[in-house]
């Protein structure tokens, strides 16, 4: 395991940033999820971690080594690619061991590190299989399998979800936690799904446009966003947003609730129009308008809610954020 330290990297394309000015610790054995859309940086940093690419300015520090201008190899790192990349005529035995292969490691010494890390990922019944003989979430196994089987100090996965349907990409998901908390190598976890991020990461670092807006906890990153970007992005759905004079205040959909619901001195009323309630089995979304802008309730219950009906909601003044119009930047009272 070791520490990653990021400082003050730039990854420049011409005229484009790619990466602006970023700064990052990450700390022995953690789980950190660079988390954005498309487009927002978050794997051509994890490419500059793992020396895929270069950067223009800044330096990348790997267990208190200035690693610049080392080649991949030579980092103690391994990558686990969104398309697996597994040789199609090696078998699962052959694909993990390929690295140790081409270290020149014995032929004894390989199997002992494949079935170890084979049996850590319960995969060891498939070792003579090909990978056109096992399912998606296997060969994420197996993936996964063959950068472990050289102990790398970091681990770096580059949306290794992505290609899973969605029940198997679930159950994928609760099986990297376990691996994780069992294995503890400090891993970079690159994903756009806010889903993945919050269940996975010790820390998420939200990304967008190249520069890294939020680096907390996931209670820090959906409780306590610290600008209107982080707090629209993470969230299903998002966070409700309402414009009052030179301020733009924000509040969670399961916050939003019918004002009988809430007693006390403590709650914002807000006249609500629905315009349409979906349900989803465990909870009901009311969508509608509150004035000319547009909102959604999460409810546990139902009750007596109905399309076309306009009536008082309400908020905890806790759960109500306050952000900056012009720059959208959390305000702090």
């Amino acid at each position: 395991m070791a520490k990653v330290r990021l400082d003050a990297i730039e990854k420049h394309f011409g005229s484009v940033r790619a990466v602006d000015g970023i700064d990052l610790d990450i700390s022995d054995g953690e789980f950190l999820v660079l988390l954005g859309p498309s487009g927002s940086g978050k794997t051509t940093l994890m490419r500059l971690v793992a020396g895929l690419e270069t950067p223009t300015e800044g330096s990348i520090v790997i267990d208190d080594r200035v690693v610049n201008d080392l080649p991949p190899r030579e980092r103690g790192i391994a990558m686990v690619f969104q398309s697996y990349a597994l040789y199609p005529h090696k078998t699962v035995f052959g694909n993990i061991s390929f690295p140790l292969a081409v270290e020149g490691l014995p032929r004894i010494d390989r199997r002992k590190k494949v079935e170890w890390a084979a049996g850590l990922l319960g995969i060891g019944h498939l070792l003579g299989r090909l990978p056109s003989q096992i399912s998606g979430g296997e060969r994420q196994r197996v993936a996964i399998a063959r950068a472990l089987v050289r102990r790398p100090k970091v681990l770096l996965m580059d949306e290794p979800l992505s290609n899973l349907d969605a029940k198997i990409r679930h159950t994928a998901r609760e099986e990297l936690k376990l691996f994780e908390r069992e294995i503890s190598v400090t891993t970079i976890y690159v994903t756009h799904d806010q889903t993945e991020a919050m269940g996975l990461g010790d820390r998420i670092a939200v990304m967008h446009e190249g520069r890294m807006l939020q680096i907390g906890t996931p209670g820090e990153i959906y409780h306590e966003p610290a600008n209107t970007f982080v707090a629209g992005f993470v969230g299903i759905p998002p966070m409700n947003f309402l414009e009052q004079d030179d301020s733009v205040i924000g509040f969670r959909p399961e916050a939003f609730l019918p004002a009988e619901l809430l007693t006390g001195n403590d709650i914002v009323r807000f006249r609500f129009r629905v315009e349409r309630v979906e349900d989803l089995g465990s909870h009901w979304l009311a969508y509608g308008t509150i004035g000319a802008s547009k909102a959604v309730a999460n409810l546990l219950l139902r009750g007596s809610i109905d399309e076309g009906e306009e009536r008082d909601f309400a908020v905890r003044v806790r759960h109500i954020r306050r952000f900056d119009k012009a720059t959208g930047e959390r305000v702090r009272t």
